[in-house]
């Protein structure tokens, strides 16, 4: 038994229950794969690009790295944020298919490439060439709608969200792991001429290898999700503004058959209140997440005595390991049911204000550290033999809980949110569009998040104000934002539930089916 929905079949059980697609794994490897690239391509130099730019001539004091360092990030993001809605435009008139896979070959030789940076003009340009090509990251959402029905969808999209927060791990890991092999692996690389001519070459290669691999497979596996035949059509065959809404032969015999609503001209007309809410709420959640990346990690470091909690390095390391524990079981099992009990909106609203409770309770932690004394020991001694006071376990415990509070939240939103904007494409044509608006202000926020976060808090320290403008401010603006967005949520309606595109094409082949068989019936009579 088979019931069509959307722009895939469906099928059933017999007692009407939806039975799950499998997942075309040769299709979704390729996504993963570039997925994955995505994050890894801003995290994957953090960890040497300090040392990096410090070994450049154009550096003269060691003062001046921050700001060469600076300009090497934001280089990144700025060439992203210029190009990316049109990859998405280019892939709605081309296909997703060649976008993907220019985009695979720029990932492999932009990497490389930079590895052997031994200039600051030579790794900004390379870095500006690898933003550009990670751009064709957007396209993987409409290639993910398009290949997928309804009973998949959910798990297809959790999966490349769970590859976000997988590639932003490792992009980290890799990059201080195997920088400079010769000097922490003289057993394996002591007698490598290129390393030790290229300290940075051997992570940059690891990344290349993965944009090589769905290179290869995408290009053997991946086929055309776009009907191109459709969209690029002769303007003959398609109906002109003079053309009736009821024919004439059909008019005089009574038979009125209402047509379906001409079609937006331009890809701006499609921008409804409802897509702008969903875009605006977007780009205000990925500000607030932004400034959380940045806040949670200066804020650790601070002391406890300037409204901080005083932790080292390592046991920053630490805290921020817990939200890997929570990220796969919260991706892959918690969300998918979420999502089907109670609809991408429901649960875009309920990781909002998640996130809001995570950026107005945290801070409550530094209270909680000065009650304990200042005493750092007790804060960063994982093993130790003392006897560990209450203190102590109640504060892990709290911060434990935190983390996940942030994590659940930002899973909830944010693979709810890729959702939406994917069913709020009114054709498949517009996916690449929609989408490329969203990463576009996705692409801003990173670049003015950490900025606004920094400096909020470096002026909140300085001063002695009362709260919410003490230490807390940076925290309370964040949450203050996002309980803006989830009040904006509740002016989008629940049709945002539903893949738009694949019903408005049903409903189109219903049409065309309708008509077909009553241009049979005029012609029997």
């Amino acid at each position: 038994m088979a019931q069509e929905t959307s722009n895939r079949q469906v099928r059933t059980n017999a007692d009407g229950t939806v039975r799950a697609t499998p997942l075309p794994w040769g299709k979704l490897v390729v996504l993963l794969a570039v997925r994955l690239t995505e994050p890894v391509g801003f995290t994957l130099i953090l960890p040497f690009m300090y040392d990096m730019v410090g070994g450049f001539d154009i550096v003269h004091n060691p003062k001046d790295i921050a700001f060469y360092a600076g300009l090497l990030l934001t280089s990144y993001h700025f060439i992203r944020t210029v190009t990316i809605m049109y990859w998405g435009i280019l892939s709605d008139r081309i296909g997703r298919r060649p976008v993907l896979l220019l985009g695979l070959l720029g990932d492999l030789l932009t990497f490389g490439l930079f590895g052997i940076s031994k200039s600051f003009t030579w790794a900004i340009i390379v870095r500006c060439l690898n933003g550009l090509f990670t751009g064709s990251a957007v396209v993987i959402k409409p290639v993910a709608a398009e290949i997928s029905d309804e009973s998949n969808r959910t798990e297809m999209m959790a999966m490349l969200q769970l590859m976000w927060h997988l590639g932003c791990m490792f992009g980290g890991a890799v990059g201080g792991i195997l920088v400079d092999p010769v000097k922490n692996y003289p057993w394996l690389f002591g007698n490598s001429v290129l390393f030790r001519e290229y300290p940075y070459l051997l992570p940059c290669l690891v990344c290349s290898f993965i944009s090589l691999f769905g290179l290869v497979v995408g290009y053997f596996q991946l086929e055309e999700t776009l009907d191109l035949k459709s969209i690029n059509r002769p303007s003959s065959d398609v109906d002109s503004e003079t053309t009736p809404l009821v024919s004439e032969a059909r008019a005089e015999e009574g038979q009125c058959q209402v047509e379906s609503a001409p079609e937006p001209v331009s890809r701006w007309e499609i921008l409804t209140p409802t897509v702008i809410r969903v875009l605006v709420t977007n780009t205000i959640l990925c500000l607030a997440v932004g400034m959380h990346n940045q806040l949670y990690p200066i804020f650790a470091a601070t002391g406890v005595a300037e409204g901080g909690l005083g932790m080292d390095a390592r046991t920053i390391g630490y805290t921020l390991m817990l939200c890997s524990f929570f990220v796969v079981s919260l991706q892959l099992a918690v969300y998918p049911s979420s999502e089907r009990k109670y609809g991408a909106l429901a649960c875009y609203r309920r990781g909002l204000l998640w996130l809001a409770l995570f950026g107005a309770t945290l801070p409550i932690l530094s209270i909680l550290a000065k009650h304990m004394g200042n005493n750092t020991e007790l804060l960063n001694s994982i093993n130790t033999k003392m006897a560990i006071p209450f203190e102590r376990y109640l504060f892990w415990g709290l911060l434990v809980i935190e983390m996940y509070i942030r994590m659940y939240g930002d899973i909830m939103a944010y693979t709810s949110v890729n959702m939406i904007a994917l069913n709020v494409a009114p054709k498949k044509n517009y996916l690449g569009f929609i989408t490329g608006l969203q990463q576009q202000g996705n692409s801003i926020t990173f670049m003015l998040g950490p900025l606004i976060s920094g400096w909020l808090w470096s002026w909140s320290i300085k001063h002695s104000f009362p709260y919410p403008f003490n230490s807390h401010f940076a925290w309370v603006l964040s949450g203050a934002s996002l309980l803006a967005a989830w009040y904006i949520t509740l002016g989008i309606p629940d049709s945002v539930n539903v893949f738009a595109a694949g019903e408005n094409e049903q409903r189109q082949r219903q049409v065309s089916d309708s008509e077909s068989t009553t241009t049979l019936t005029d012609d029997a009579r």
